[in-house]
């Protein structure tokens, strides 16, 4: 039987959990795989069996403790039952990629049941041209958007007729989820973290001593330093940079774009960027061409992007990202002076002190009313994730994947944009608060010149 890696969540996680408090803050990702038949159903259930013992905590509820002593703790769930979480359905005819999208916009925007693992997969056959597609719903907490890849590998193939595999493990076995065991391990779980504190500070009283006394002002500097990087990791937002968009809304609506692998990456090493600093530049052009459209003019718009902290020791699934949010500069009209100007930022930020830090910052954080959590991340402009996909092609119970569309949750910004590279294609999610964006199509138009004008950089 697989053992749970991590039985309690995480501080990130759990920031996660209690952000969605208020329903602007929702964490739900959904992520759409067009397939180019409908795949074999048997072969898709005993594959996401297969994949929930591998990784049992896609078996696992979040259990509660009384009074909040403690964090949730991942229990698998008695009552578990595939047929909940696996389902199929068919769309009307003609089945086009906008029903799709509906359709998976709509399951992104129903809040999960906390009762249960907080997964689903659904099998979406009568696609034009007698095609299918995989629309699957996780929630934040569970896993981001790499731990996500890494847990997919389990339920795709690399050839048609199927990759070979060991026997999966026996299905985990489940765990008590009544309010008294709860209370027990919430208050060992906090004996534990005081002990493991305790520990770690005598550890770095002695060396933090000796620095003390050979360089007093470099400690003293660092501090300070460090103080001054957490106090602007987690200020709050009070106001948008945007003058256009402006409003919050329940409602979200999803769209997609292509840009060819290759002509972006080109285009990054042309100006001597990154794919992530290419992707920046292609969405601030659209949305400044956006606002434009509006009669607006903009020279920065603040994003919220998260930041990877996953290792190579990291086990698959769980949450490893923490969220930065910074201003990004729309006033440098040549492409490439862009994704220099944006490189420059992101790598600021991606080394700030307190991104290190984010797993106790996230600890604190846990401890405040949710409109506190709302004002960090309300009035941010927009959400923009870069996530490495697969480079090759992928299948599904005998099914191939044609697309694989990601799209995040907007978490209180106006725009969601989720790069998804795959099979040489950089397939772009694109999840708009409709308050905010109320007309997606012209969004989308203005994104797809954003990204040929940074296309044609190379």
């Amino acid at each position: 039987m697989t053992e749970l890696l991590q039985p309690h969540m995480a501080p990130p996680d759990l920031f996660a959990w209690n952000m969605e408090e208020d329903p602007l803050l929702r964490s739900t990702i959904v992520a759409v795989a067009t397939l180019d038949r409908r795949p074999d159903w048997d072969r898709l259930v005993a594959m996401i069996d297969r994949g929930t013992r591998v990784e049992p905590s896609f078996r696992c509820r979040a259990v509660v403790p009384p009074l909040r002593l403690g964090p949730p703790r991942w229990v698998v769930d008695p009552d578990f039952d595939l047929s909940w979480h696996l389902r199929r359905t068919r769309l009307p005819s003609p089945g086009s990629l906008e029903q799709l999208l509906d359709l998976a916009r709509t399951a992104g925007m129903q809040a999960f049941d906390r009762d249960r693992p907080l997964w689903q997969f659904t099998l979406v056959e009568g696609l034009e041209g007698d095609r299918a597609a995989l629309v699957m719903k996780i929630h934040h907490s569970l896993t981001d958007g790499i731990g996500g890849m890494q847990i997919a590998n389990e339920i795709v193939d690399f050839e048609r007729a199927g990759t070979p595999r060991p026997d999966p493990p026996a299905a985990p076995e489940p765990g008590p989820v009544d309010a008294l065991s709860a209370l027990f391990d919430a208050v060992g779980f906090q004996v534990g973290q005081m002990r493991d504190l305790v520990g770690t500070a005598a550890g770095a009283v002695v060396p933090t001593a000796c620095r003390a006394v050979r360089d007093p002002l470099g400690l003293a500097r660092q501090a300070l330093g460090t103080a001054v990087s957490a106090a602007r990791f987690v200020r709050p937002i009070t106001r948008t940079m945007s003058p256009v968009m402006t409003e919050r809304h329940l409602g979200w609506r999803y769209g997609v774009l292509e840009v060819p692998f290759g002509d972006l990456h080109r285009a990054a090493g042309s100006a001597a960027a990154t794919l992530n600093d290419a992707f920046l530049a292609g969405v601030l052009i659209g949305l400044r061409s956006y606002h434009e459209r509006h009669g607006a003019a903009v020279t920065e718009l603040r994003v919220t992007m998260p930041v990877s902290l996953r290792t190579d020791d990291d086990p698959a699934g769980g949450n490893k990202v923490t969220l930065v949010r910074f201003p990004l500069p729309l006033d440098v009209f040549e492409p490439a002076g862009l994704m220099a100007a944006v490189d420059e930022r992101v790598r600021a930020w991606r080394h700030e002190p307190a991104v290190e830090l984010s797993r106790w910052i996230a600890a604190v954080l846990n401890l405040l009313p949710s409109p506190v959590i709302g004002g960090m991340l309300k009035h941010v402009d927009f959400l923009a994730s870069n996530v490495p996909g697969s480079p090759v092609p992928l299948f599904v119970a005998g099914a191939r994947v044609e697309r694989y569309y990601a799209f995040g949750p907007t978490i209180g910004a106006a725009v969601n944009v989720t790069l998804m590279s795959y099979d040489r294609t950089c397939c772009v999610g694109v999840n708009v608060d409709t308050g905010a964006v109320p007309d997606l199509d012209v969004l989308l138009e203005c994104l797809r010149e954003g990204f040929a004008e940074v296309v044609a950089t190379a």
